[in-house]
Protein backbone atom coordinates (compact mmCIF):
# COMPACT_ATOMS: atom_id res chain seq x y z
CA UNK A 1 0.00 0.00 0.00
CA UNK A 2 1.59 3.43 -1.12
CA UNK A 3 1.82 5.98 1.67
CA UNK A 4 1.64 8.97 -0.73
CA UNK A 5 -0.79 11.25 -0.66
CA UNK A 6 -3.17 12.87 -3.73
CA UNK A 7 -3.63 16.08 -3.54
CA UNK A 8 -5.70 18.60 -5.33
CA UNK A 9 -4.41 21.12 -7.72
CA UNK A 10 -4.64 24.80 -7.52
CA UNK A 11 -7.52 24.46 -10.49
CA UNK A 12 -9.27 21.62 -8.79
CA UNK A 13 -9.10 23.23 -5.50
CA UNK A 14 -10.96 26.42 -7.08
CA UNK A 15 -13.28 24.49 -8.94
CA UNK A 16 -14.37 22.83 -5.54
CA UNK A 17 -14.89 26.10 -4.48
CA UNK A 18 -16.83 27.61 -7.45
CA UNK A 19 -19.33 24.03 -7.26
CA UNK A 20 -19.73 24.41 -3.66
CA UNK A 21 -21.06 27.87 -3.70
CA UNK A 22 -23.53 26.72 -6.79
CA UNK A 23 -24.64 23.77 -4.86
CA UNK A 24 -25.66 25.08 -1.86
CA UNK A 25 -27.41 27.70 -3.69
CA UNK A 26 -29.32 24.98 -5.08
CA UNK A 27 -32.49 24.58 -2.52
CA UNK A 28 -32.75 20.85 -2.05
CA UNK A 29 -34.99 20.37 1.41
CA UNK A 30 -35.88 16.68 1.83
CA UNK A 31 -38.26 15.00 -1.16
CA UNK A 32 -37.48 18.28 -3.27
CA UNK A 33 -34.19 17.15 -4.72
CA UNK A 34 -34.91 16.96 -8.33
CA UNK A 35 -33.13 20.54 -8.42
CA UNK A 36 -29.71 19.26 -7.48
CA UNK A 37 -29.77 16.26 -8.91
CA UNK A 38 -30.47 17.30 -12.36
CA UNK A 39 -27.40 19.68 -11.59
CA UNK A 40 -25.32 16.45 -10.14
CA UNK A 41 -26.38 14.70 -13.51
CA UNK A 42 -25.70 17.20 -15.85
CA UNK A 43 -21.97 17.93 -14.30
CA UNK A 44 -21.83 14.05 -14.93
CA UNK A 45 -22.57 13.93 -17.89
CA UNK A 46 -20.10 16.54 -18.67
CA UNK A 47 -17.18 14.45 -17.71
CA UNK A 48 -18.58 11.86 -19.93
CA UNK A 49 -19.72 9.80 -17.15
CA UNK A 50 -23.24 7.86 -17.30
CA UNK A 51 -26.03 8.44 -14.50
CA UNK A 52 -28.26 6.25 -13.24
CA UNK A 53 -31.60 7.08 -11.34
CA UNK A 54 -33.22 4.87 -9.33
CA UNK A 55 -37.09 4.07 -9.24
CA UNK A 56 -37.21 5.09 -5.65
CA UNK A 57 -39.01 8.26 -5.74
CA UNK A 58 -42.33 7.47 -5.35
CA UNK A 59 -41.66 5.00 -2.42
CA UNK A 60 -39.30 7.81 -0.83
CA UNK A 61 -41.92 10.54 -1.73
CA UNK A 62 -39.33 12.67 -3.31
CA UNK A 63 -39.25 14.28 -6.59
CA UNK A 64 -36.02 12.32 -7.75
CA UNK A 65 -34.63 9.02 -7.19
CA UNK A 66 -31.50 7.90 -5.62
CA UNK A 67 -28.37 8.73 -8.11
CA UNK A 68 -25.14 6.46 -9.03
CA UNK A 69 -22.10 6.76 -11.42
CA UNK A 70 -20.01 4.25 -11.72
CA UNK A 71 -16.24 4.65 -12.63
CA UNK A 72 -14.70 1.58 -13.61
CA UNK A 73 -10.79 0.69 -12.50
CA UNK A 74 -8.30 -2.06 -13.15
CA UNK A 75 -9.04 -5.40 -13.91
CA UNK A 76 -9.23 -6.99 -10.76
CA UNK A 77 -8.91 -4.38 -8.20
CA UNK A 78 -11.93 -3.56 -5.77
CA UNK A 79 -14.85 -1.29 -6.52
CA UNK A 80 -15.11 1.49 -3.25
CA UNK A 81 -18.12 2.96 -2.95
CA UNK A 82 -18.38 6.97 -2.01
CA UNK A 83 -21.74 8.21 -0.75
CA UNK A 84 -23.10 11.62 -0.47
CA UNK A 85 -26.66 12.90 0.08
CA UNK A 86 -28.64 15.60 -2.21
CA UNK A 87 -30.90 16.75 0.54
CA UNK A 88 -30.75 19.63 3.67
CA UNK A 89 -33.46 19.82 6.51
CA UNK A 90 -35.92 22.68 6.02
CA UNK A 91 -34.59 26.35 4.68
CA UNK A 92 -36.12 29.26 6.64
CA UNK A 93 -34.48 31.61 4.46
CA UNK A 94 -32.83 31.70 0.91
CA UNK A 95 -28.76 30.74 0.40
CA UNK A 96 -26.59 32.93 -0.70
CA UNK A 97 -22.57 31.90 0.22
CA UNK A 98 -20.36 34.45 1.45
CA UNK A 99 -16.64 33.84 2.09
CA UNK A 100 -14.95 36.10 4.83
CA UNK A 101 -11.56 35.17 6.88
CA UNK A 102 -11.62 31.74 5.04
CA UNK A 103 -14.93 30.70 6.20
CA UNK A 104 -18.18 30.03 3.77
CA UNK A 105 -21.49 31.13 5.77
CA UNK A 106 -24.78 32.31 4.38
CA UNK A 107 -25.58 35.55 4.17
CA UNK A 108 -29.10 35.05 5.44
CA UNK A 109 -30.18 33.59 8.90
CA UNK A 110 -30.82 29.57 7.21
CA UNK A 111 -28.71 26.79 7.30
CA UNK A 112 -25.79 26.81 4.38
CA UNK A 113 -26.41 23.44 3.24
CA UNK A 114 -22.94 22.18 3.76
CA UNK A 115 -24.69 18.88 5.03
CA UNK A 116 -24.17 17.07 2.60
CA UNK A 117 -23.08 19.56 -0.05
CA UNK A 118 -19.85 19.40 0.73
CA UNK A 119 -19.12 16.18 0.32
CA UNK A 120 -21.24 16.02 -2.69
CA UNK A 121 -18.73 18.38 -4.16
CA UNK A 122 -15.74 17.12 -3.16
CA UNK A 123 -17.22 13.75 -4.93
CA UNK A 124 -17.56 15.89 -8.16
CA UNK A 125 -13.81 17.33 -7.74
CA UNK A 126 -13.33 13.63 -7.18
CA UNK A 127 -14.93 11.76 -10.51
CA UNK A 128 -12.92 14.75 -12.70
CA UNK A 129 -9.82 13.83 -11.44
CA UNK A 130 -10.75 9.89 -12.27
CA UNK A 131 -12.05 10.71 -15.50
CA UNK A 132 -8.60 12.76 -16.28
CA UNK A 133 -5.89 9.96 -14.59
CA UNK A 134 -7.63 7.19 -13.43
CA UNK A 135 -8.16 5.93 -10.42
CA UNK A 136 -6.34 2.57 -8.56
CA UNK A 137 -9.65 1.55 -7.77
CA UNK A 138 -12.69 0.94 -9.45
CA UNK A 139 -14.97 3.50 -8.37
CA UNK A 140 -19.30 3.67 -7.42
CA UNK A 141 -20.81 7.65 -6.91
CA UNK A 142 -23.70 7.27 -4.49
CA UNK A 143 -25.94 10.73 -4.17
CA UNK A 144 -29.09 9.46 -2.15
CA UNK A 145 -32.37 11.28 -1.50
CA UNK A 146 -34.31 12.40 1.78
CA UNK A 147 -30.98 10.90 4.17
CA UNK A 148 -32.71 13.87 6.71
CA UNK A 149 -36.02 11.86 7.18
CA UNK A 150 -34.23 8.89 8.61
CA UNK A 151 -32.08 7.75 5.61
CA UNK A 152 -35.37 6.85 3.67
CA UNK A 153 -33.51 7.40 0.52
CA UNK A 154 -30.63 4.79 1.31
CA UNK A 155 -33.14 2.10 3.06
CA UNK A 156 -35.16 2.16 -0.12
CA UNK A 157 -32.45 1.16 -2.85
CA UNK A 158 -32.03 -2.00 -4.20
CA UNK A 159 -28.72 -3.25 -2.70
CA UNK A 160 -27.78 -5.24 -6.16
CA UNK A 161 -27.33 -2.26 -7.90
CA UNK A 162 -24.44 -1.94 -5.86
CA UNK A 163 -21.24 -3.66 -7.10
CA UNK A 164 -18.73 -2.16 -3.83
CA UNK A 165 -16.95 -4.08 -1.98
CA UNK A 166 -16.19 -1.30 0.94
CA UNK A 167 -17.46 2.11 0.71
CA UNK A 168 -17.68 5.23 2.73
CA UNK A 169 -20.14 8.14 3.89
CA UNK A 170 -19.22 11.69 4.49
CA UNK A 171 -21.33 12.92 6.69
CA UNK A 172 -20.07 14.05 9.86
CA UNK A 173 -20.03 18.16 11.31
CA UNK A 174 -16.73 16.82 13.13
CA UNK A 175 -12.89 17.39 12.16
CA UNK A 176 -11.07 15.72 9.41
CA UNK A 177 -9.30 13.09 11.42
CA UNK A 178 -12.58 11.56 12.90
CA UNK A 179 -14.04 8.13 11.64
CA UNK A 180 -17.34 7.15 13.34
CA UNK A 181 -17.07 3.79 13.83
CA UNK A 182 -20.04 3.40 15.85
CA UNK A 183 -23.89 4.99 15.45
CA UNK A 184 -26.99 3.92 17.59
CA UNK A 185 -30.01 2.67 16.82
CA UNK A 186 -33.14 5.22 16.88
CA UNK A 187 -36.55 4.73 17.85
CA UNK A 188 -39.21 6.77 16.62
CA UNK A 189 -41.96 7.49 18.92
CA UNK A 190 -45.54 9.09 18.68
CA UNK A 191 -48.33 9.13 21.16
CA UNK A 192 -51.73 10.23 20.95
CA UNK A 193 -53.81 11.19 23.75
CA UNK A 194 -57.33 11.44 23.27
CA UNK A 195 -59.55 12.95 26.84
CA UNK A 196 -62.84 14.79 26.27
CA UNK A 197 -63.42 18.51 26.18
CA UNK A 198 -65.44 20.86 28.81
CA UNK A 199 -65.43 24.47 29.24
CA UNK A 200 -62.31 25.06 31.37
CA UNK A 201 -64.00 27.69 33.60
CA UNK A 202 -67.40 26.29 34.40
CA UNK A 203 -67.44 22.52 33.85
CA UNK A 204 -63.20 21.46 34.53
CA UNK A 205 -64.33 18.72 36.42
CA UNK A 206 -66.27 17.05 33.33
CA UNK A 207 -63.35 17.48 30.95
CA UNK A 208 -60.12 14.92 30.88
CA UNK A 209 -57.29 16.62 29.98
CA UNK A 210 -55.18 15.43 27.05
CA UNK A 211 -52.07 17.59 27.51
CA UNK A 212 -51.97 17.10 31.11
CA UNK A 213 -51.69 13.25 30.49
CA UNK A 214 -49.07 14.18 28.03
CA UNK A 215 -47.52 16.06 30.45
CA UNK A 216 -47.44 13.65 33.22
CA UNK A 217 -46.03 11.26 31.00
CA UNK A 218 -43.08 13.26 29.95
CA UNK A 219 -42.27 13.82 33.51
CA UNK A 220 -41.85 10.50 34.61
CA UNK A 221 -39.81 9.46 31.31
CA UNK A 222 -36.00 9.18 31.75
CA UNK A 223 -35.03 12.12 28.85
CA UNK A 224 -31.76 13.93 27.87
CA UNK A 225 -28.31 11.78 28.43
CA UNK A 226 -28.85 8.66 30.14
CA UNK A 227 -25.59 7.15 30.07
CA UNK A 228 -22.63 7.39 27.73
CA UNK A 229 -24.07 5.39 25.04
CA UNK A 230 -27.92 6.47 25.41
CA UNK A 231 -29.94 9.72 24.83
CA UNK A 232 -33.72 9.80 24.79
CA UNK A 233 -35.95 12.89 23.99
CA UNK A 234 -39.19 14.53 23.90
CA UNK A 235 -39.38 16.63 21.03
CA UNK A 236 -42.73 18.03 19.90
CA UNK A 237 -45.87 18.72 22.37
CA UNK A 238 -49.31 19.80 20.26
CA UNK A 239 -52.59 19.75 21.43
CA UNK A 240 -55.83 21.80 22.25
CA UNK A 241 -58.25 24.07 20.73
CA UNK A 242 -58.42 27.24 23.29
CA UNK A 243 -57.59 28.34 26.82
CA UNK A 244 -60.63 27.97 28.01
CA UNK A 245 -61.18 24.19 27.06
CA UNK A 246 -59.91 21.33 28.67
CA UNK A 247 -57.95 19.90 25.83
CA UNK A 248 -59.43 16.70 24.49
CA UNK A 249 -56.64 15.76 22.09
CA UNK A 250 -52.14 16.00 22.14
CA UNK A 251 -49.70 14.74 20.22
CA UNK A 252 -46.25 13.77 21.28
CA UNK A 253 -43.18 12.66 19.44
CA UNK A 254 -40.55 11.49 20.72
CA UNK A 255 -36.92 9.44 20.30
CA UNK A 256 -35.01 6.96 22.23
CA UNK A 257 -31.31 5.85 20.55
CA UNK A 258 -28.33 3.64 22.01
CA UNK A 259 -25.15 2.33 20.86
CA UNK A 260 -26.46 -0.80 22.34
CA UNK A 261 -30.20 -1.76 20.20
CA UNK A 262 -31.63 -3.72 23.12
CA UNK A 263 -31.24 -0.71 25.43
CA UNK A 264 -32.80 1.69 22.77
CA UNK A 265 -35.63 -0.63 22.25
CA UNK A 266 -36.62 -1.29 26.23
CA UNK A 267 -36.04 2.45 26.70
CA UNK A 268 -38.47 2.92 24.05
CA UNK A 269 -40.73 0.16 25.40
CA UNK A 270 -40.16 2.35 28.96
CA UNK A 271 -41.61 5.78 27.49
CA UNK A 272 -44.61 3.63 25.76
CA UNK A 273 -45.34 2.15 29.62
CA UNK A 274 -44.88 5.85 30.34
CA UNK A 275 -47.66 6.95 27.94
CA UNK A 276 -50.63 4.05 28.85
CA UNK A 277 -49.82 4.74 32.83
CA UNK A 278 -50.12 8.52 32.84
CA UNK A 279 -53.48 8.27 30.56
CA UNK A 280 -54.76 5.62 32.64
CA UNK A 281 -54.23 7.42 35.80
CA UNK A 282 -56.45 10.57 34.34
CA UNK A 283 -58.89 8.37 32.37
CA UNK A 284 -57.79 9.19 28.97
CA UNK A 285 -57.08 7.14 26.07
CA UNK A 286 -53.24 7.19 24.71
CA UNK A 287 -52.75 5.77 21.03
CA UNK A 288 -48.80 4.38 20.68
CA UNK A 289 -46.55 3.85 17.69
CA UNK A 290 -43.16 3.00 17.54
CA UNK A 291 -40.68 2.53 14.56
CA UNK A 292 -37.43 1.74 14.23
CA UNK A 293 -35.96 3.77 12.03
CA UNK A 294 -32.11 1.88 12.32
CA UNK A 295 -30.00 0.18 13.02
CA UNK A 296 -26.75 0.66 15.74
CA UNK A 297 -23.30 -0.67 14.32
CA UNK A 298 -19.86 -0.69 15.70
CA UNK A 299 -16.47 -1.35 13.78
CA UNK A 300 -13.39 -2.84 14.50
CA UNK A 301 -9.68 -0.94 13.71
CA UNK A 302 -9.28 -3.96 11.64
CA UNK A 303 -12.26 -3.11 9.32
CA UNK A 304 -11.04 -2.71 5.67
CA UNK A 305 -12.48 0.96 5.10
CA UNK A 306 -11.12 1.89 8.41
CA UNK A 307 -7.82 0.58 7.80
CA UNK A 308 -7.61 2.19 4.62
CA UNK A 309 -9.19 5.48 5.62
CA UNK A 310 -6.81 5.57 8.95
CA UNK A 311 -3.70 5.25 6.18
CA UNK A 312 -5.36 7.98 4.06
CA UNK A 313 -5.31 9.92 7.16
CA UNK A 314 -2.15 9.43 8.24
CA UNK A 315 -0.93 10.28 4.44
CA UNK A 316 -1.56 13.57 5.03
CA UNK A 317 -0.42 14.15 8.15
CA UNK A 318 -3.58 13.69 10.12
CA UNK A 319 -4.06 11.42 12.96
CA UNK A 320 -7.36 8.93 13.08
CA UNK A 321 -9.22 9.44 15.80
CA UNK A 322 -11.76 6.56 15.97
CA UNK A 323 -15.45 8.02 17.84
CA UNK A 324 -18.73 7.05 18.54
CA UNK A 325 -21.93 8.74 17.34
CA UNK A 326 -25.18 10.04 18.57
CA UNK A 327 -26.28 10.47 15.08
CA UNK A 328 -27.23 8.47 12.10
CA UNK A 329 -25.88 8.55 8.52
CA UNK A 330 -26.55 6.49 5.49
CA UNK A 331 -23.98 4.23 6.78
CA UNK A 332 -26.44 2.78 8.96
CA UNK A 333 -28.39 2.08 6.40
CA UNK A 334 -26.18 0.86 4.20
CA UNK A 335 -24.70 -1.30 6.62
CA UNK A 336 -27.71 -2.84 7.56
CA UNK A 337 -28.34 -3.83 3.88
CA UNK A 338 -24.98 -6.15 4.02
CA UNK A 339 -22.71 -3.46 2.27
CA UNK A 340 -19.65 -2.54 4.95
CA UNK A 341 -19.58 1.31 4.97
CA UNK A 342 -17.59 4.17 7.30
CA UNK A 343 -18.97 7.40 7.89
CA UNK A 344 -15.64 10.11 7.63
CA UNK A 345 -15.90 13.50 9.51
CA UNK A 346 -15.89 16.76 6.45
CA UNK A 347 -15.26 19.09 9.15
CA UNK A 348 -18.71 21.58 8.74
CA UNK A 349 -19.45 23.01 11.60
CA UNK A 350 -23.02 23.76 13.17
CA UNK A 351 -25.19 21.42 10.48
CA UNK A 352 -29.39 22.35 10.72
CA UNK A 353 -28.36 25.53 12.53
CA UNK A 354 -28.48 28.97 10.59
CA UNK A 355 -24.87 29.23 11.74
CA UNK A 356 -23.72 26.70 9.74
CA UNK A 357 -20.13 27.02 8.03
CA UNK A 358 -17.63 25.37 6.94
CA UNK A 359 -14.18 26.76 6.00
CA UNK A 360 -12.41 27.09 2.62
CA UNK A 361 -9.34 24.87 4.21
CA UNK A 362 -11.67 21.88 5.13
CA UNK A 363 -13.39 21.70 2.09
CA UNK A 364 -9.89 21.38 0.61
CA UNK A 365 -8.63 18.73 2.97
CA UNK A 366 -11.65 16.69 2.52
CA UNK A 367 -10.91 16.63 -1.05
CA UNK A 368 -6.96 15.52 -0.64
CA UNK A 369 -8.17 12.82 1.91
CA UNK A 370 -10.86 11.49 -0.41
CA UNK A 371 -8.19 11.24 -3.61
CA UNK A 372 -5.81 9.96 -0.70
CA UNK A 373 -8.20 7.20 -0.01
CA UNK A 374 -9.06 5.77 -3.19
CA UNK A 375 -4.81 4.80 -3.72
CA UNK A 376 -5.03 3.11 0.49
CA UNK A 377 -8.83 1.14 -0.86
CA UNK A 378 -6.33 -1.21 -3.35
CA UNK A 379 -5.57 -3.80 -0.69
CA UNK A 380 -8.36 -3.62 1.86
CA UNK A 381 -10.60 -5.45 -0.21
CA UNK A 382 -8.57 -8.97 -0.09
CA UNK A 383 -11.02 -12.20 0.37
CA UNK A 384 -11.83 -13.18 3.93
CA UNK A 385 -8.90 -14.60 5.37
CA UNK A 386 -6.27 -12.99 3.30
CA UNK A 387 -3.76 -10.85 4.20
CA UNK A 388 -5.74 -7.65 4.13
CA UNK A 389 -9.06 -9.33 4.53
CA UNK A 390 -11.62 -9.32 7.52
CA UNK A 391 -14.61 -10.72 8.44
CA UNK A 392 -17.89 -8.92 6.72
CA UNK A 393 -19.38 -6.26 9.02
CA UNK A 394 -23.15 -6.18 10.41
CA UNK A 395 -24.73 -4.00 12.63
CA UNK A 396 -23.70 -4.20 15.98
CA UNK A 397 -20.66 -6.53 15.36
CA UNK A 398 -18.37 -5.95 17.81
CA UNK A 399 -14.68 -4.75 18.32
CA UNK A 400 -12.34 -2.13 19.18
CA UNK A 401 -14.16 1.31 18.64
CA UNK A 402 -12.62 3.92 20.45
Amino acid sequence: MTGAAARASGAERDRLYTDFVRLCEIESPSLSERAIADAVIAELQAEGIEVEEDATAGEVGSDAGNLLARLPGPVGAPTVLLCAHLDTVPLEGPVEVVRENGSLTNRHRAILGADNKAAVAVLLGVARRIVRDGAPVGVELLFTTAEELALRGAKALDRTWLTSDFGFVFDHATPIGELIVGSPSYFALEARFHGAAAHAGIRPEDGRNAILAAARAIASMRLGRIDDRTTANAGTIQGGTAANVVAERCRVALEARSLDDATASSLAGEMVDACAEAASDLECDVQTTVEQLFRAYRLPRTAPQVRAAAAALEALGIEPVYVTSGGGSDANALIAAGLPMLNIANATEANHQPDERVTVEALETALDLTLTLLHHCVDEAKPEGGAGGSRPQTPESPGQSE
